[in-house]
């Protein structure tokens, strides 16, 4: 039995038809939703946890680009892997994705196979990454009960040899 939870991707496209096709390449896998503009991409953010962004660049209204700096911007989103997915096939324009903040960057027409592998190593490195904010977090609450526990020791040492100085000292 497997215990992982379902994940959630956002295919955001001003076209469909490429989100059917997208949505056919992930629905076996992982729960998929949509947005066909980046405005509602972004009001979908607000709503739904999404694990992972396909993200078109070229749209009416806000490119995908802004769409990008926008989720970055963003304290609750900014760490969402973005994935690019377009027609757009020039270094600059990849490079322009990239320096946006998205992690990766795929070329329409897509090859399902190479859709799902980056889907699923993005969100591999995605859940890898909040494993180890989770552990930080835990190991700096231990740290900090750590010294508010030596404090203590210390100041009940010190009232061992004067009651008032160890008082004060806690």
């Amino acid at each position: 039995m497997n215990n992982t939870p379902i994940r959630t991707i956002l295919v955001v496209d001003d076209v469909p038809e490429n989100i059917t096709t997208l949505a056919g390449v992930l629905r076996d896998q992982y729960r998929v939703l949509f947005a066909l503009s980046g405005p509602d991409a972004l009001e979908t953010l607000k709503k739904e946890s999404v694990d992972l962004i396909l993200l078109d660049i070229m749209m009416p209204e806000m490119d995908g680009y802004e769409v990008c700096r926008r989720i970055r911007a963003n304290l609750t989103t900014r760490d969402i892997p973005v994935i690019f997915v377009t027609a757009l096939g020039d270094t600059s324009d990849e490079l322009r994705g990239l320096a946006a903040g998205a992690v990766d960057f795929l070329h329409k027409p897509c090859v399902p196979a190479i859709v799902r592998l980056r889907v699923q190593l993005h969100i591999e490195r995605y859940d890898q990454q909040l494993t180890l904010e989770r552990l930080v977090r835990e190991r700096t609450q231990e740290l900090e009960q750590t010294r508010i526990e030596i404090v203590r020791r210390l100041g009940r040492a010190a009232e061992y040899r004067d009651n008032e100085t160890g008082m004060h000292v806690i």
